[in-house]
């Protein structure tokens, strides 16, 4: 049994209490332990837990999908409840990562990146686990690592930079991973914010666990970055996994979403703040 309980995102359900705020983060429950997949900015992540009766304190070990503010922001005040822990991250989730935001007459530089230095968190108990390639976490749990870009349509986000020797280069977010989740009914396959775009990262897992279809996937998407043609490929791809459930969540975009609802029906959900799903 998994029990997936989204703790932040973008928006909230119908029920008191919950917050939304721009981040991701979800909390996975089985028979050996908890596990926390992102932080969300920190705003809402300790509140939302509390509303739903999730015992952060609990958490067995704690998962970053890649260094952006939205998705690190909530780990010094987890670390706060947790204590010591281990935190699984790819290594260049400390880069000084900035977001270029083109303005009318000329752009602007905002700092996206992980809010503190490593030795804040590990001040604060944080045992720092890197990994670049495909990770066993847990008993059927795995990181996916980097994850190689083949797609002819899934771009890079130009806007993301990093800043090295105070000059600007293009940030490919080689950090970004996700969580893959084996059970019985199939894979579940958790993204931050598939900055690898999200088929590229579908194949990365069927390459590493072949034979296994993938039953549900969530979280964050990027396709509200793409443009109309890109997201209709993606569309058209994603339809030869035979997925049973997209959950959108964060960076999907609303257009997208209603576009992905369309071509997956029943099949497609909304994976806000305090949704929970029982696998």
């Amino acid at each position: 049994m998994a029990r997936l309980t989204i703790l932040c995102e973008n928006t909230a359900v119908a029920s008191v209490g919950i917050l939304g705020e721009h981040g991701f983060a979800v909390l996975i429950e089985k028979e050996e332990g908890s596990f926390l997949f992102d932080t969300g900015q920190g705003r809402t992540i300790i509140h939302n837990a509390a509303c739903l009766g999730k015992d952060l304190s609990g958490v067995r070990t704690i998962l970053l999908s890649h260094g952006h503010y939205d998705h690190t922001g909530g780990l010094k005040n987890v670390l706060d409840v947790t204590g010591p822990i281990n935190v699984y991250a790819h290594p260049d989730i400390f880069l000084e990562k900035i977001a270029v935001v083109e303005k009318k007459e000329h752009s602007v530089e905002k700092y996206v990146g992980i809010p503190e230095r490593r030795d804040v968190y590990e001040a604060r108990g944080a045992r720092f686990v890197f990994n670049r390639t495909f990770t066993e976490i847990a008993a059927d749990m795995y990181l996916t690592g980097e994850i190689p870009r083949r797609t002819s349509f899934e771009k890079q986000d130009r806007r993301l930079m990093i800043k090295k020797d105070g000059r600007l280069v293009q940030d490919y977010v080689n950090d970004d991973q996700s969580l893959v989740i084996k059970t019985p009914v199939g894979l579940i396959v958790v993204l931050g914010c598939a900055h690898s775009g999200v088929v590229n990262t579908l194949n990365h897992v069927k390459a590493h666990m072949p034979g296994l279809e993938i039953y549900m996937v969530v979280g964050g998407t990027h396709v509200g970055f793409l443009t109309e043609a890109q997201v209709r490929s993606t569309i058209d791809a994603l339809h030869a996994f035979s997925i049973q459930k997209i959950g959108a969540s964060h960076c999907t975009g609303l257009g997208p979403a209603m576009k992905l609802k369309q071509a997956f029906g029943d099949r497609f959900f909304f994976a806000n703040a305090g949704s929970m799903f029982e696998i």
